[in-house]
């Protein structure tokens, strides 16, 4: 149920309206629980969608744990991260090709812009660690 509010409040963001009423019903959810398999949600995905398409979502990962992070923004982070590893597709890409996978970009894309600014140099290395360390890439190619 809260997967799915929390991908409502996302569509709300994208489509321009105020998700004001939706966020109402999770104002006591503890969204810190909600995280501690998200990681290894997005380690699945990677596996099977490959590096360059994980990268994003473990940056917006990482992004959820600024304490200064609006619940707002915690919320269409996390909706956003669900949105594009859940099987579940608005377009889906086995039936229309590359606009199939516009709607994940897409979802990206808007995040991006809402998180850009707090998306620092160490959000990234952490990210680029931890991708080096799901793919199993040597030592000499993390560092480098």
């Amino acid at each position: 149920m809260i997967t799915l509010t929390l991908i409502l409040i996302f569509a709300y963001v994208v489509a321009g309206k105020d998700p004001k009423e939706l966020m109402e019903k999770l104002k006591n959810v503890n969204l810190r629980e909600k995280y501690a398999d998200l990681s290894q949600r997005i380690k699945v995905y990677a596996k099977k969608a490959g590096r360059v398409a994980a990268k994003p979502l473990l940056i917006f990962y990482y992004v959820l744990k600024d304490e200064s992070l609006t619940s707002k923004d915690k919320m269409i982070i996390y909706g956003c991260i669900l949105y594009v590893i859940s099987p579940v597709s608005i377009i889906p890409q086995h039936v229309f090709r590359l606009l199939g996978v516009m709607d994940e970009a897409t979802a990206i894309l808007v995040v991006i812009r809402r998180v850009r600014d707090r998306v620092t140099p160490e959000i990234v290395q952490k990210a680029e660690a931890t991708l080096a360390e799901w793919f199993d890439e040597p030592e000499s190619v993390r560092t480098a």
